[in-house]
């Protein structure tokens, strides 16, 4: 198996994929939850990727954002929320741990002022925001 430095790595089974001109948006369901990423045509079909394919959402943790709850009107098409479990700050950045009710976790790395800022603190409910851009597929 291929061991890589994303901290996020969840599986799931393909739901949907839709075809644009040149990229496409590969639908994962993860539990009750969905996870979109946006990659190529050619990654679409390079990986073979069809619904109903097991897939593993591949996401760095510095492509996560962090809110209190989930948020209306943003373009960010992936929002994960759940309890708080870790945060761990260092000297200027932090990370934080989230796990959904359904026990999977995702990992970010934000700044020790956005931590304090939005009172992030284990216990506390929080949502995992990631742009479809920034989610890779691994089969």
């Amino acid at each position: 198996m291929l061991k890589l430095s994303a901290r996020n790595q969840i599986e799931g089974t393909i739901d949907s994929i839709e075809k644009g001109a040149v990229n496409g948006i590969v639908t994962i369901k993860v539990g009750n939850e969905v996870i979109k990423a946006d990659i190529t045509n050619d990654a679409i079909e390079q990986l073979e990727l069809e619904p109903g394919l097991k897939a593993i959402a591949i996401i760095k943790a510095s492509s996560v954002m962090f809110a209190t709850e989930k948020l209306a009107n943003i373009s960010a098409r992936n929002q994960l929320s759940g309890k708080i479990v870790k945060v761990n700050k260092g000297a200027v950045n932090g990370h934080v741990v989230i796990e959904n009710p359904e026990g999977f976790r995702i990992k970010g790395s934000i700044t020790n002022d956005a931590i304090e800022q939005l009172g992030l603190a284990e216990g506390s409910d929080a949502t995992a925001i990631i742009k479809s851009t920034e989610v890779m597929v691994g089969i």
